[in-house]
């Protein structure tokens, strides 16, 4: 499967999104780089078949279809549109996310469900108090047990802190497992992401190692420097950070909320798509409105 975003944009001037062009594929994850409060919600909202662009078009495999867009890809943890509310407790969202799946979601079924994926002792944890890698992998793992999904799109998982190389990796993993993945980002996280890849900590096609940084040409070596410390000067975890969230699917904006005032101007802002390695709408039958989030969602 291919989706590809062609020269889309959204709001007067573009102020909303300016013209984007980009491409996502199966079996690969790139990242989309969004500035701004809006802009990463709105791209995500395009880019999974949920809001019409101003200008440009959306296909997926050369068709131009919204309801094919929201029945295959899942807009995972989009801010104020499928980002669960950060007070309710990790079992709480999953059991509304078994729910939407057609499986069994009471209280038991949600905490057996977490167990199985190693976080059985975070059920009674607010979700806004849970690890951004982790966040990241229970949200994706959820927005994928639903029929026909193909394709992730996860927007803005550096919003919640920690190191990029946590859930990019999981990102990578979901790719390798056939999804076609795209994460929509901000600058700083970008700018992470191609230091790590440039000294070979991101690596899609298996095991990332630690994170060392090499002395500068400059710079006196430090002659007892322990390899952990070291890793934490890089400012990267060395291991556990594969364990990451999954995304979830809700209710969009309408278009009277899509920003046409209060939007600042745009900057100079580039989606560019760079490649390294792999929750729905309740109702993913429901085509009425293909500008209303609210619309089916794979």
């Amino acid at each position: 499967m291919r989706i590809t975003l062609h020269d889309v944009s959204k709001g007067k001037n573009g102020q909303a999104l300016p013209p984007t062009t980009l491409e996502f594929h199966t079996g690969e994850v790139r990242y989309a780089l969004a500035e701004t409060e809006q802009r990463p919600t709105v791209l995500g909202l395009i880019a999974s078949g949920r809001m019409r662009p101003e200008t440009g078009r959306v296909t997926i495999d050369d068709s131009e279809s919204a309801k094919e867009l929201r029945r295959r890809v899942a807009l995972v943890d989009a801010p104020d549109v499928s980002d669960p509310h950060p007070d309710i407790s990790l079992a709480g969202v999953v059991g509304e996310e078994l729910m939407f799946a057609g499986l069994g979601a009471t209280p038991l079924h949600a905490k057996r469900w977490l167990s199985q994926l190693g976080y059985a002792e975070l059920a009674s944890v607010p979700i806004g108090n849970i690890d951004p890698s982790a966040r990241v992998r229970i949200l994706c793992e959820l927005a994928v047990l639903r029929d026909g999904t193909d394709a992730v799109v996860l927007v803005s998982p550096d919003r919640h802190g920690g190191s990029p190389d946590g859930w990019w990796r999981i990102a990578a993993e979901f790719a390798e497992r056939g999804f076609a993945m795209l994460v929509i980002l901000g600058g700083s996280a970008a700018v992470a992401l191609e230091r790590m890849q440039e000294l070979g900590a991101v690596n899609a096609s298996g095991p990332v190692e630690p994170l060392v940084l090499e002395p500068g040409a400059d710079a006196e070596p430090v002659a007892d420097a322990e390899p952990e410390a070291n890793a934490a000067a890089s400012g990267f975890d060395d291991g556990g950070a594969a364990r990451g969230g999954a995304l979830r699917q809700a209710q969009g904006p309408s278009e009277s909320d899509e920003g046409e005032d209060g939007v600042s101007e745009p900057q100079d802002w580039v989606a560019e798509p760079v490649e390294a390695s792999p929750a729905q709408d309740p109702d993913p039958d429901n085509d009425t409105n293909e500008d209303d989030p609210n619309g089916a969602a794979s």
